[in-house]
């Protein structure tokens, strides 16, 4: 997006380029709006929405189940009525997204997944005792299996109505998911089980013996509401993990939108008048103390500072701002008063541009958790089906309609997809728990997909790679001169300063004794700072033209040293006194003693690292020699992040990202797999998939191997689970498998699911 794009506000039934709340493309004839989806369950559910959309005329459209929304690419003339319009005829609601983030939509997805917990409680409370009872002979006391039919019944008709609710949708539309299958065989369940205790299974004293055996139904028709509570319980805790997921997926934009100004003082008439930062308009002077942030985009017309840029831009070395220099909103002034004309505004500032980008990487479709709900759509009408073949095929065989009753029932109970329904939540859990046990937050089944083929990693170099703050690395003393000495005046000096060059100086001093006092401190814009010392007299600390116009010499040698830390890269200042040059501090981001063993075990990983970093080329060579790294991708502002991610992509490359700060939450959006620095801002770590919660770059590699790890776990459980469906809807079919065995059968294989995640719990980070 560009600063020209428009954004207009809806008004319903009008078409999309006059009328909606729409991002026009300032060279194309085509327009795009985000709509908010509700009722969506599945992945299935999302494929049917899209298909559908992409049937009008022109519309390109992407819906993304993680984060309920479609974004439709329109052209021009388009009604939004159509677009709502078309949604609700498959069967969901859908309306438009406001221009702006809305506050309500964190309370209602924090009220959706307060329900869906109510719910699996609900579920939970009462649906243990009867699992436990219909499997365990010695508590079934006289009457149980009314009381069970009765907690049942209560889970399976109020905890997961909504299951039911979806399906009924679903056939009233043509359609199957999932949620056709849970009904089904909830229904079914709770159904059988009621005629069931019409016979002799209602007597009080009747208990129900659970075996495993393989044999012909005797005609006793036995309730197993067992396995209607069981599916239930599962499916609803299921639902609410990945209600957790679904309700952060719009914390990045507002992380974003919070880091900048909310007020802003303007110069109006002479006078400063304190106004919104929304109210802004182009041409206005703002005020911007030391310690505040800057409001807005524009151009400094008054004063001299230094301007941190490093969560916006990435620089990590402060950058020093006067009159004619541009700054952009969301910098912090780090030292001297500041009068800012604002050059762009609102939606058109770099800081609402990154919003947008990572409004446009989420848009993306999520690749994990497809299978089993793509499966769903065929395989519950063949089930559905091959119920009813079973049933006609028994009467008429002359089995009787209670036999073939009893293995229609099993054949849809033993087909119900409750370790399908499993497979993934359950590793999922598994792993993130042992993730976080490891420093190491995974946050969806989509960031396990990502991790299988990620052949390039791009890492941030500011605060990623290195510490991210500033410090001494080299002090280079003149022949004859003490260098404690001269590192405790220098110190002396800088700590008056609020530079964070300065501030690094100062604290190399301190940490090396107690800094004497000094006098007359001055601090010449952008050159450095001159003070008198205690017992030694004026000492200066700066820039080569600070000394010089204080009758400084620097000596040959001295200035060579000065000459070669800024090749490398460093910011170097002199220190002098008593008409000369003493000596050289050189202050730069250093880098974190952990980051070359992390590139190593990167690498082991048959991953190949980036070093991507707004910085110059000089400085980034330097950290990506020191580190190990070959490749460097320097100078870029944010923008540049997320192009150099789509440039490999379009190579064929599954690139990973790794960063810390708002400058990077884009990139990390936009990658295929996104990777914070825990120790980074919140807008990083919320558009990231993976967090490194202690901000060691070595856990990457660690995170890489545990996502990978539950993939092959959630892999393996959908393998076991259809292999499950396939092995036993034969013997239900044929008779072998009576309601309570399938029952069993289903439970066993949820077993089976949950036993495999669980080895997950023995995964081991690599030793230090």
């Amino acid at each position: 997006m560009s600063s020209s794009d428009v954004r207009r506000p809806a008004a319903a039934g009008t078409p999309v380029a006059p009328g909606l709340p729409v991002v026009l493309d300032a060279v194309s004839p085509v327009g795009s709006v985000d709509l908010d989806i509700t009722g969506m369950t599945c992945a299935s559910c999302s494929s049917r929405i899209e298909r559908k959309l992409n049937k009008l005329p022109g519309v390109v459209a992407s819906v993304n189940l993680a984060t309920e929304r479609a974004h439709v690419e329109v052209p021009l003339g388009t009604s939004v009525a159509d677009l709502v319009a078309t949604v609700e005829k498959t069967g969901y609601g859908a309306s438009v997204v406001e221009p702006e983030t809305d506050p309500a939509d964190e309370g209602r997805s924090d009220a959706a997944e307060r329900r869906l917990r109510i719910r699996a409680l609900l579920a939970v409370v009462l649906g243990v005792p009867v699992i436990v009872t219909s499997m365990v002979p010695g508590l079934q006391v006289p009457g149980w299996q009314w009381v069970a039919l009765v907690l049942t019944a209560v889970v399976v008709l109020g905890a997961g109505w909504g299951f039911h609710r979806s399906a009924a949708v679903n056939l009233r539309h043509g359609a199957a998911t999932m949620d056709t299958l849970i009904s089904l065989g909830t229904l079914a369940a709770l159904g059988w089980s009621v005629y069931a205790l019409t016979g002799p299974a209602g007597a009080l004293g009747w208990t129900h013996d659970f075996s495993l055996r393989v044999e012909r139904h005797t005609g006793m028709a036995e309730p197993y509401l067992e396995a209607a509570a069981a599916i239930t319980l599962f499916l609803l805790l299921g639902r609410w993990l990945e209600a957790r997921a679904r309700r952060r997926s719009g914390a990045a934009l507002r992380a974003l939108l919070a880091l900048g100004a909310k007020e802003a003082r303007v110069l109006r008439d002479g006078r400063e008048v304190t106004v919104p930062a929304n109210r802004l308009v182009v041409g206005d002077q703002v005020v911007v103390a030391p310690g505040e942030t800057v409001p807005t985009d524009g151009t400094v017309v008054e004063g001299r500072s230094a301007v941190d840029a490093a969560t916006v831009t990435g620089e990590s070395v402060p950058v020093e701002v006067g009159p004619g220099d541009a700054v952009v909103g969301g910098c912090v002034n780090t030292s001297g008063r500041l009068v800012v004309e604002a050059t762009a505004v609102g939606a058109d500032t770099q800081l609402a541009r990154l919003a947008r980008m990572v409004t446009e990487a989420q848009s993306g479709k999520a690749q994990v958790q497809r299978l089993a709900d793509r499966v769903s759509g065929i395989f519950v009408p063949v089930v559905i089906a091959l119920a009813v073949v079973v049933l006609v095929g028994w009467i008429l065989a002359g089995a009787g309609a209670s036999f073939a009753l009893t293995a229609a029932v099993a054949v849809l109970i033993i087909a119900c997809p409750c370790a399908l329904g499993l497979a993934t939540p359950t590793a999922l859990l598994v792993g993130t728990g042992r993730g976080a046990q490891l420093g190491i937050v995974i946050k969806g089944p989509e960031v396990l997909e990502a991790t299988r083929d990620v052949d390039v990693v791009l890492l941030d170099k500011t605060g990623t790679v290195t510490e991210g703050r500033m410090g001494v690395v080299a002090v280079h003393a003149a022949d004859g001169v003490d260098e404690p000495e001269l590192v405790r005046l220098a110190g002396a000096v800088e700590a008056g300063s609020s530079h964070p060059v300065a501030q690094a100086v100062a604290a190399y001093g301190q940490a090396r004794g107690p800094l004497p006092g000094v006098t007359a401190l001055r601090e010449p814009a952008g050159l450095g700072v001159v003070a008198e010392v205690e017992g030694t007299g004026a000492v200066v600390v700066g820039r080569a033209d600070l000394l010089a116009s204080a009758g400084l010499t620097v000596d040959a040698a001295l200035a060579e040293r000065l000459a070669a830390e800024q090749e490398q890269g460093r910011t170097a200042v002199l220190v002098g006194w008593g008409g000369a040059a003493r000596g050289v501090v050189a202050v730069a981001d250093t880098v974190k003693p952990t980051s070359a063993d992390a590139i190593r075990r990167l690498q082991a990983l048959g991953l190949r690292p980036v070093l991507l970093t707004g910085d110059t080329a000089r400085t980034a060579e330097a950290v990506a020699a020191e580190v190990g790294i070959d490749q460097v991708v320097a100078d870029v502002r944010p923008e540049g992040k997320v192009d150099a991610v789509r440039r490999l992509q379009a190579e064929g490359h599954r690139v990973a990202m790794v960063g810390d700060g708002v400058n990077d939450a884009a990139a990390l959006a936009q990658a295929d797999l996104g990777v914070a620095m825990g120790t980074g801002t919140d807008a990083a770590i919320e558009a990231a998939d993976l967090t490194l919660v202690r901000g060691d770059l070595r856990q990457a590699a660690d995170a890489v191997r545990l996502s990978r790890a539950t993939l092959r776990t959630i892999r393996g459980n959908l393998f076991w689970a259809f292999a499950y469906n396939v092995a036993a809807l034969p013997l239900a079919a044929l008779g072998f498998a009576n309601p309570v065995l399938a029952g069993a059968a289903m439970a066993f294989s949820s077993l089976f699911v949950v036993g495999n995640s669980l080895r997950l719990r023995r995964f081991r980070p690599l030793p230090s």
